[in-house]
Order: C-alpha cells, then structure tokens, then sequence
C-alpha cells in the first residue's frame, strides 16, 4: 500500500475513534479508580474511570474535551486495555510511548493495529502530549 493511501486509512481510523468514541462516558458508581489529568499546553483534559477485578481492567470509560488526537487515543486505549492485566496495560503504554518517540515497535504483539495509526504524530512533537494524555492517566491511576 502507498504511504498516501495508509496516511488516509490512517486519518479516518483516527476520525472514525473522534467521531464516534468507543467506551465515552461515565460510571455511576463509588467503585471505579478515576483520574481526571489535562495538557494546558493545548486545553485536552481527560476524565478516566477504571473498573478492575483483581488485577484485571474489566472496564474503563473516559469524558473530556479536546483535539480529534486525543479523543481518539483515549479511545483506542480504552478499547486496548480492556480485558487486560495492570502489567499487560502498563506495557501497552510503554509501547505506545515508544512509537511517540519515534522508536519502531511492534504494535501487534497486543493487538493494538488501530493504534498504529497514531504513529505520524511523532512527527509532529507538539501533538505528541495530546495523543500521550489518556496513556499517562492511565499509567497514574493503575500504578496508585
């Protein structure tokens, strides 16, 4: 495939999570872990809600206002982590990290080939906190 056709698989991967967000909104309840974090650089702020049973993500919802980049990639990561363990999540964020470094990763070791599309932000260094902020909540809330 043409590096112009995977960057526009690429754009409307991310569209597709900033238009119609898997796993937005809110649990009602007192039990979930919640962190709410923002990037005043640019004015994305995140709400996160995890539900965990033992040591395993059973669910996670998110609110929060911002860029199509970091609603996106809330959403790709709460889709990714879903199901997971703390350590499993953990990593998938070191990975995730990584490919915003520049770093080249294998992104199918979890599964996670949507957020391969998040991948051309890393050339763009200003953008890097907006596609980061959900994965760094998440890295806070778990490891407390």
């Amino acid at each position: 495939m043409s590096n112009v056709n995977l960057d526009t698989l690429y754009r409307q991967v991310i569209m597709d999570h900033y238009k119609h967000p898997r796993n937005k909104g809110k649990f009602e309840d007192d039990e979930s872990l919640t962190i709410e974090m923002n990037n005043p650089t640019c004015g994305d702020r995140i709400f996160l809600q995890f539900q965990l049973a033992g040591d395993i993500v059973e669910d996670v919802k998110f609110t929060g206002d911002g860029c199509s980049i970091s609603l996106a990639s809330a959403s790709m990561m709460t889709q990714a982590v879903k199901g997971k363990t703390i350590s499993e999540a953990l990593a998938m964020s070191e990975l995730f990290s990584d490919m915003m470094l520049g770093k080249d990763v294998d992104m199918d070791k979890f599964g996670l080939e949507d957020i391969e599309a998040l991948q051309g932000v890393s050339n763009f260094p200003a953008r890097i906190k907006c596609a980061t902020l959900a994965w760094k909540a998440m890295e806070r809330v778990v490891e407390e």
